[in-house]
């Protein structure tokens, strides 16, 4: 069964099933230090496995590519300074997106290198979440800055 998650003139979104995303906890008690320090920077867990499928309407081109069962990432990279204005990383309108950017950010040539692209699919899924637009804009705009000042889409 395939789920599509978004679609409209330009871009496509889908998954062979939904995601299924759960925060990481920590006990004391059973872990070590590092496992903790492990959870705190990435403290959400995917539990499936996804296949995805990216269509980017205007290129004509489809990437496609998995998402490994316990993938762990951060969440969306918000400073806790913004939390008040924009919300927190743990934000569940922001966990399947950040989810699909985190993996793109650290596999860059599933997207041929685009960021321009995996931003876009990142804003797109905010709002399929119901993340309020200048909200999207807003954290749009935050990360793509923010990678092109990284310099991703300068290949090495």
């Amino acid at each position: 069964m395939t789920v599509l998650w978004y679609e409209d003139d330009k871009y496509k979104i889908e998954f062979d099933e939904m995601p299924d995303v759960e925060v990481r906890y920590i006990n004391r008690m059973y872990m070590s230090k590092e496992e903790i320090k492990e959870i705190k920077k990435k403290p959400f867990i995917l539990n499936n496995k996804v296949e995805v499928v990216l269509q980017d309407k205007v290129k004509d081109v489809t990437y496609g590519f998995t998402m490994p069962e316990n993938y762990c990432y951060d969440g969306a990279s918000i400073p806790r300074f913004f939390w008040r204005f924009i919300g927190s990383k743990g934000d569940v309108k922001f966990l399947i997106g950040a989810l699909i950017h985190d993996t793109l950010c650290e596999n860059k040539n599933y997207v041929n290198h685009d960021r321009y692209f995996a931003d876009k699919i990142f804003e797109r899924c905010l709002y399929v979440s119901d993340t309020w637009a200048f909200t999207r804009w807003l954290m749009f705009h935050s990360v793509d800055n923010w990678q092109k000042f990284c310099g991703w889409g300068k290949r090495k």
